[in-house]
């Protein structure tokens, strides 16, 4: 790797991150372990209070993943078999793969070319009498224009789930997002802007009822030891990760700073060559990827690779074009800006350890590569 003095570079340096808070989430874990409580404890109870103060939701539930925050979020609302729920095609399987499992169906629509996220002009289209929801994402960070979307939703009697599994902390019209629709779904995935040391998720709401039904459902359906009042399901988040959570929790906000000095650094050096990312002058962005589009996007991410420059495809395949979903007769050319995005997107290591050396170099390689296979 001439030039290069870096052993490599990954999408997200989990390592460093860690050596920057080692000592205070080694003690978080220790009271733990010396407690001996180790599920829906006082730990786990205060993650949710402060969370929920963060994201500006009157409840927070933590439970045990993100897509498991999608999945009981779906069963608060009844929603299931005869019903459709509308989403992207372009995000990660679990949002529609929820929708799906509740037995309900999955209702596409196409992207906006420059953010990524559901375009609110084309939801009306496919309102039918079986619509029970929109399940938004605010996609790598970006938040979704949830003011039209709020609109539409009220006006057809919906309900709103705001995907943010990739988003917490950004921001939307002096909201936070997780806060603007009836539920907000959240996931702690390690590599996630706030990352757990395993798996871990939450979900926020508004509305008393719904919380206390989403509360019994993420354990087995039940308030009181051994009643149930529902069929629920064991999503608890366990107190160890919430230990952990809560020491990340208290760094976030610097980090996601960090993300954004990073973001800016990208985009003035590459957007010359490459499509680069709207980036606003508040928090609507919070940059979990930082993605270009490019022509050369195969050859591109190899070259990197040759270079010790780690580089990732959020999504190579569309959820319509996923055999799974051939059961919704959906066909190429149904969703074309999602389809181009996803044979162009590739996203860049981004993290708040990143040194300028590190995304220099990276920068770099990607300028010697284009400049030279224009």
């Amino acid at each position: 790797m001439p030039g290069n003095h870096f052993s490599s570079i990954p999408m997200v340096d989990l390592q460093e991150e860690l050596a920057l808070i080692r000592e205070p989430v080694l003690e978080a874990v220790t009271e733990v372990l010396d407690s001996g409580d180790y599920i829906l404890g006082e730990k786990g109870e205060k993650l949710e209070k402060l969370t929920a103060q963060y994201v500006g939701a009157s409840y927070s539930i933590g439970v045990a993943s993100g897509t498991d925050a999608l999945q009981l979020s779906l069963e608060a609302l009844d929603i299931g078999p005869g019903d459709d729920v509308i989403t992207t095609p372009f995000t990660f399987f679990a949002t529609a793969g929820t929708i799906a499992k509740t037995g309900a169906r999955p209702v596409f629509v196409d992207i906006e070319e420059e953010t990524y996220n559901i375009d609110p002009s084309k939801i009306e289209e496919v309102i039918t009498q079986n619509t029970k929801a929109i399940i938004v994402v605010h996609l790598y960070g970006k938040a979704t224009n949830m003011n039209t979307i709020m609109k539409i939703a009220r006006e057809h009697n919906l309900f709103v789930i705001e995907d943010a599994c990739q988003a917490i902390g950004t921001e939307y019209d002096g909201k936070r997002v997780g806060s603007i629709g009836d539920i907000g779904c959240f996931s702690f995935f390690p590599s996630k802007n706030l990352g757990a040391f395993g798996d871990a998720g939450l979900v926020t709401a508004n509305d008393r009822k719904l919380y206390e039904k989403i509360f019994q459902l993420r354990n087995h359906g039940s308030s009181e030891k051994y009643h149930h009042s529902l069929i629920g399901m064991n999503s608890r988040l366990d107190e160890i990760q919430a230990a952990i959570l809560l020491v990340k929790l208290y760094y976030l906000d610097i980090f996601l700073h960090k993300r954004k000095e990073a973001a800016n650094i990208y985009t003035e050096n590459l957007k010359d060559l490459v499509k680069t990312p709207p980036i606003a002058s508040s928090r609507e962005h919070t940059f979990h990827q930082y993605c270009i589009e490019s022509d050369k996007r195969d050859e591109l991410a190899l070259d990197l690779e040759s270079n010790g420059i780690d580089s990732a495809i959020y999504y190579p395949i569309p959820l319509h074009l996923q055999p799974v979903f051939d059961y919704l007769h959906y066909k190429q050319g149904d969703f074309p800006i999602a389809e181009k995005v996803a044979e162009r997107i590739l996203a860049l290591p981004i993290s708040p350890t990143l040194s300028f050396q590190k995304q220099d170099y990276i920068i770099t390689t990607i300028r010697r590569f284009l400049e030279n296979n224009g």
